[in-house]
């Protein structure tokens, strides 16, 4: 077992105080939005044997477990963080595995470089994910129903959505959606931008449901991602609550602490709410254009206490233990590899004491024994 000594990303949309507030330390001024914890190339945890990439590089069948290097390769197959959301991120999408597989070789076939700001595919994986909130947590996840989205627009009392209001309701729905969605992302930004500033400015006045797409609107001023957001479910998580991501399904995080894990990708393909490349013909290809209901999860309960999380995919599993005061050592062994992160309390798993935000790696067949009083999630995949 390896105590993780993980990678904080600044990106600019990060809480400036959630993952220090976690991790008991003080904050440093600058926005810290995610924790990773893996052995993702772009930011592999380290152990006392080196990174986690090259400590199962020496040694994937050990590391890994033979099942899941024959099933996934000879890498870990996941990639968990903690994600601290302090400002609506880019509302995005992604491909499923053949469409990732598709661009990629495409884009390599073109030599575009793997680092070119308008490159789509970093890989070819699929990038299936679950969020699950630590603290009340905001996103956007799915369209809504075209009607029910129509509505929305046409209570803001701006005359220049009303094309995209007669679209909504005249349409069926796969053309309603995708018509919208590319009349917004196609429109020229300079002639667009006054609708979207008067949608935003109606938000604001109105509040309630309108509520959160004023928030985007300030940090996004002028973005016709605001309307596109607009056609979007709010969700609100509880702690405890999650969504699990398909491919196809647009979405953006707004706001609030979270855990989150996912197939271990870098493929993303954004509608809006970034300053960065949005490849407009490529994203229609890829987005799912039907209504969808969110699916908040909860937890399922196991007999040994173990809280699952349950997702359709194999790449990665997600549960978590909440272990009260005084209770029973938790012997936690699987034929697959592992990592531990507590978010409550202070536990001990294995030799190591873990607090809020700490974490560690358990090779495939190791047995760690989890103790204390505290909340540990755990993350591992399916074979």
């Amino acid at each position: 077992m390896d105590r993780l000594d993980n990678t904080v990303r600044p990106y600019a949309w990060g809480s400036t105080t959630a993952i220090p507030r976690l991790l008991g330390v003080e904050p440093s001024g600058e926005p810290q939005a995610e924790m990773w914890m893996g052995a993702h190339p772009g930011a592999p945890s380290r152990t006392g044997r080196g990174t986690l990439v090259e400590v199962v590089e020496a040694d994937p069948e050990r590391e890994l477990g033979a099942a899941a290097v024959a099933k996934f390769g000879p890498r870990l197959p996941f990639l968990l963080k903690i994600l601290a959301a302090g400002a609506p991120l880019s509302l995005q999408v992604h491909p499923d595995l053949k469409q990732a597989q598709d661009g990629y070789a495409d884009e390599e076939r073109r030599g575009v470089p793997i680092d070119a700001p308008h490159r789509n595919y970093k890989d070819a994986n699929h990038k299936p994910e679950l969020i699950c909130a630590l603290t009340e947590f905001d996103g956007l996840c799915g369209f809504r129903d075209p009607r029910s989205a129509a509505d929305l627009l046409e209570g803001l009392g701006v005359a220049s959505l009303k094309p995209y209001v007669d679209l909504l309701r005249a349409q069926p729905e796969d053309a309603a959606l995708r018509e919208v969605l590319t009349a917004l992302l196609t429109a020229d930004r300079d002639e667009i931008a006054g609708t979207v500033a008067e949608a935003a400015d109606a938000c604001a006045r109105l509040g309630g449901a309108y509520a959160p797409y004023a928030d985007i609107a300030r940090h996004h001023p002028g973005d016709p991602g605001v309307l596109a957001a607009m056609l979007l479910h709010h969700v609100r998580l509880q702690p405890g609550e999650a969504l699990f991501l398909g491919a196809g399904i647009p979405h953006a995080y707004l706001s609030g602490l979270g855990v989150e894990i996912m197939a271990n990708s870098d493929n993303v393909l954004r509608c809006g709410l970034t300053p960065k490349h949005v490849d407009v013909p490529e994203l229609l290809r890829v987005v799912r254009f039907a209504s969808d209901d969110p699916g908040v999860l909860r937890p399922e309960a196991a007999a040994d206490g173990e809280e699952v999380y349950d997702t359709p995919i194999d790449e990665f599993r997600l549960s978590r233990y909440v272990l009260p005061e005084g209770g029973e050592v938790r012997a936690l062994t699987a034929g697959t590899p592992q990592i531990l992160l507590c978010t409550a309390g202070r536990v001990r798993a294995g030799g190591y004491e873990l607090t809020p935000g700490r974490s560690v790696f358990v090779p495939a067949g190791e047995k760690a024994e989890v103790s204390g009083a505290g909340t540990v999630f755990r993350a591992t995949v399916v074979v």
